[in-house]
């Protein structure tokens, strides 16, 4: 499996029979580049612009929004929410667990809170997690650490933070960074079942689009 990020929480992620699968496309007015990448299914978090540009994905994707099963992959749809008051200030997101190659793969979406025991259960074993880290309309560095810590997946994907490309009040990712070891950054991540490292390891995956 191959997992490439194209900006904010939008990931490619190929199978490796070739299936692709999208993550929350945004729309390219936040500062990234277009998607500009065909493929099969789409997971979107929630309605917001930055995470359900659907229309920019070329090919003719399946749309993920719920729990579902599409093209042999099952996608568990746990609805949290946006914000610290259950949804009153930004609305639900949903976080979606599926399986690809073997290995479990959690999109946290723009999870604002930090879940209950009962919610966490929930998601199941995890071993690649992507969370927001970026702070005020998620998660940040700290909660997404403390969710880390409570999951203990075998790989960590950071996302919605700032960089360079986008002018959103977020922090960068080097405050989720502070103290951890083990942190690699990369391109993309090539991984399967067999060479999955011990918990916990920080992938920062470079924006090079």
């Amino acid at each position: 499996m191959k997992i490439l990020w194209l900006g904010h929480a939008c990931f490619l992620i190929t199978s490796s029979s070739g299936l692709r699968i999208i993550t929350d496309p945004y729309e390219p007015n936040i500062g990234y580049a277009p998607v500009n990448e065909s493929a099969d299914i789409v997971t979107v978090s929630h309605d917001h612009f930055d995470h359900n540009a659907v229309k920019e994905v070329k090919g003719n994707p399946e749309i993920v929004r719920k729990s579902a099963t599409v093209k042999g992959i099952t996608f568990k749809g746990v609805e949290l929410f946006h914000d610290d008051a259950r949804g009153s200030k930004r609305g639900r997101n949903t976080v979606f667990v599926f399986n690809v190659d073997g290995i479990n793969i959690c999109h946290m979406g723009d999870l604002g809170h930090i879940p209950s025991t009962d919610q966490l259960r929930e998601l199941g074993d995890v071993n690649i997690l992507l969370i927001p880290v970026g702070g005020f309309y998620t998660i940040d560095a700290r909660q997404a650490t403390q969710i880390v810590d409570a999951l203990k997946p075998n790989i960590v994907i950071p996302m919605h933070y700032k960089t360079e490309k986008i002018d959103f009040p977020i922090s960068t990712v080097d405050e989720f960074l502070r103290g951890k070891e083990n942190v690699e950054r990369l391109p993309y991540l090539e991984v399967n079942k067999d060479n999955l490292p011990a918990p916990v390891k920080v992938v920062v995956l470079q924006y090079e689009r």
